[in-house]
């Protein structure tokens, strides 16, 4: 399989993935579908914008790249007719790392955001009420952590609304790692044996 064919197909991947990020990181400005009176009562993560810089706008160049690289006819060079070909996949490896890079912010800011927990509104006793983190090291997670969720007041259903979308965006970033990490490799390869492997890894007749 030419190298640029799955390049192709790993940027064809990586567009649908980063519009998720991007949309879900939109949403946790919006706890429970409403909108807050203070944006300070928001969760911090969500401000980190892991969904909409890491696994969004990160991932949008490299995606680009990726989808041109098949259709690249970047001209010959020193008597070699495939080294425009080779060197526009080295470049695509270097926009790989930085998907690399986006996609592992915003998988890193998602599990932090997971294991701590939403800001919310709690009773403080005598004291009335209070924004805050009530949760520590996930300990809200699980069947009988749920008896631990009432403690948030407001906003309504903020913890399964975090935890959905920050989930969502642990999933998708590590998609987007994987796949990142595979054109790494597939540009590397074709950095080597050219867009396909006929080119320098095989015989005039096949593999060698």
């Amino acid at each position: 399989m030419c190298t640029g064919s799955c390049a192709k197909c790993l940027g064809w991947a990586l567009i649908p993935l980063a519009v998720g990020g991007f949309l879900a990181n939109v949403l946790l400005f919006f706890p429970g579908g409403k909108v807050l009176d203070n944006n300070d009562n928001l969760s911090e993560e969500v401000w980190y914008f892991g969904g909409i810089l890491g696994s969004g706008v990160l991932m949008i160049f490299p995606a680009l790249v990726f989808l041109g690289l098949k259709n690249n006819d970047c001209c010959g060079c020193c008597g070699n007719e495939s080294c425009g070909k080779r060197f526009a996949m080295l470049s695509s490896t270097l926009f790989a790392v930085i998907g690399f890079l986006g996609a592992g912010y915003s998988f890193s800011v998602s599990a932090v955001a997971i294991n701590r927990g939403p800001k919310c509104l709690v009773a403080m006793g005598t004291n009335g009420t209070q924004w805050t983190y009530p949760f520590t090291d996930g300990n809200y997670l699980g069947g009988g952590g749920k008896d631990l969720w009432s403690k948030c007041l407001k906003p309504e259903n903020i913890i399964p609304w975090n935890l959905t979308l920050f989930s969502i965006l642990l999933v998708i970033g590590g998609i987007q790692m994987f796949l990142c990490a595979i054109q790494v490799v597939n540009g590397l390869l074709g950095t080597l044996c050219g867009d396909c492997r006929c080119c320098c890894c095989c015989g005039d007749d096949g593999p060698v």
